[in-house]
């Protein structure tokens, strides 16, 4: 049996759900190659290669003499053009999915992420910054305000139906919970929740590599906590 064209290295976080989405949304078949985080495996000298700015997704196109496409957005764009799906043809609607899927990688993610950092990492390792859990929780609820004002007279961020854009949001957006970010008076974000949740692909990625209901607010906090927590002790860095 030959292996799939799609060989995909990442990790159980937002950003690495996001090819894994599009290729079950899409019915791809990959090979998923899992990237140990708490052993540093995204810093090893071989994925260098691949990714040199040690980080997760990557993936590498069998078909396209083992071409490399690290940066979860650019691996979006690049499965969305290879493949002919979640990428309007219009030029107008291809340009506002770009535009919110920039979006997304520019406000959506670093906003949240560095919320979820300082409540998540640094807090529980000695180091609680109240004024930077407030800035970024305060950002990233106003980024979800953005969303939610989008999403006021539509179904998906773009168009009438999923693109990159919804695919690349709807991880980190979702994620409200870990970042400890209210969604409360939101409520044309919580449908566009409510429409992705119940799509057995998304779902089923969501649990590749790994599912962690935590992030999503559906249970095992505490122990999650602790297990993230501990794993990401060294990142946290002292003057």
């Amino acid at each position: 049996m030959s292996r799939p064209d799609i060989h995909l290295y990442t990790s159980a976080t937002m950003n690495g759900y996001k090819p894994v989405i599009f290729l079950e949304e899409a019915g791809v078949p990959y090979e998923l190659i899992y990237v140990d985080l708490g052993k540093r495996e995204q810093k090893e000298p071989d994925y260098l290669k691949l990714n040199p700015n040690g980080r997760i997704p990557t993936i590498v196109d069998k078909s396209n003499g083992d071409f490399a496409v690290f940066e979860s957005g650019a691996i979006l764009w690049y499965l969305a053009e290879k493949y002919g799906r979640f990428l309007p043809t219009d030029p107008k609607l291809r340009s506002e999915t770009l535009q919110w899927l920039m979006f997304q990688m520019a406000g959506v993610g670093p906003m949240m992420g560095q919320a979820m950092y300082f409540h998540r990492i640094a807090k529980p390792n000695g180091h609680e910054e109240p004024f930077s859990i407030r800035r970024y929780v305060d950002e990233s609820r106003r980024i979800l305000e953005v969303l939610n004002t989008r999403l006021r007279s539509r179904e998906f961020l773009v168009g009438d139906c999923l693109t990159i854009a919804d695919i690349a949001t709807y991880p980190w957006a979702r994620a409200y919970p870990w970042a400890k970010v209210s969604i409360e008076g939101l409520e044309h974000l919580k449908s566009w929740f409510d429409r992705i949740d119940a799509r057995p692909a998304v779902q089923k990625a969501i649990t590749i590599p790994k599912h962690v209901p935590a992030f999503w607010g559906r249970g095992g906090e505490d122990a999650f906590s602790k297990e993230n927590a501990a794993r990401f002790a060294t990142d946290v860095k002292t003057a």
